[in-house]
């Protein structure tokens, strides 16, 4: 029996990137997977098909996690389409880069939405649902710059440290309920947001790390599958990192 069979997950910004990577990683453990973005397009449309491949149902979704209306409307139509929802990973986010001198007020918040409340609107919504069926994974994309802090990322490191504080509260609030909540904090990850990166800088950023590589989407999603299954089932309330050991 594959881990997450029987079960029904969804990732947020799950087209591409990190996202996508869990989002086959969930389907090759006979997870049905949902997924969402902001738009509806040939990716998720070829992604919908890549988990079909695999013999599970699939499908993606237009909405903005950032919108309290659109996640309770995306959580009501996943429990409508796939009858339940035991895994939730909340992995909508984006940068917005620049030292505080220069970071603007819209810059500020539109981090501080799409990264952090985002994840009160879905947990908000799904949290119903799950602790009604007693069962459920909620799975938090936090980051090491959440714990560590990094110049130029003040913004960005707020919502992944916000995140963290989430997750911790929510893990006591839905425990008794057999509901857990954890956190993945990703290092430096090879994806769409690093490719713009030259070359010298990423490969300053391997010497760094005790591995002396980047990681992959995959090296995330292994861990996430992990925590969605039951191997996990007396964790809840904790941060992996996912960083080469970065962390000290």
């Amino acid at each position: 029996m594959k881990l997450l069979e029987g079960k029904t997950a969804l990732v947020t910004g799950g087209a591409r990137g990190i996202g996508r990577a869990l989002v086959l990683a969930f389907a090759a453990q006979g997870a049905n997977v949902a997924f969402s973005d902001l738009r509806y397009d040939d990716q998720a449309k070829e992604l919908e098909e890549e988990i079909r491949k695999q013999g599970v149902k699939g499908k993606g979704y237009a909405s903005d996690a950032s919108s309290f209306a659109d996640s309770e409307k995306l959580i009501d139509a996943i429990i409508d389409d796939f009858g339940s929802l035991e895994i939730l990973v909340n992995n909508a986010g984006i940068t917005k880069d620049t030292l505080l001198m220069r970071m603007s007020e819209d810059q500020w918040d539109d981090v501080i939405r799409i990264n952090l409340k985002s994840v009160f609107n879905l947990t908000k919504a799904a949290q119903k649902y799950m602790l009604k069926q007693r069962n459920g994974s909620i799975i938090n994309m936090s980051s090491v710059v959440g714990l560590g802090g990094n110049a130029g990322q003040a913004n960005y490191a707020a919502s992944k440290a916000g995140m963290i504080g989430f997750t911790k509260s929510v893990a006591q609030e839905l425990g008794a309920r057999k509901v857990r909540c954890n956190a993945i904090a990703p290092g430096f990850i090879e994806t769409e947001m690093t490719a713009g990166l030259p070359e010298e800088v990423k490969k300053g950023w391997a010497e760094k790390i005790p591995l002396r590589r980047a990681g992959l989407p995959e090296d995330v999603a292994n861990v996430a599958v992990f925590l969605a299954s039951d191997l996990s089932s007396y964790v809840t309330g904790q941060v992996i990192p996912v960083c080469g050991g970065m962390t000290k």
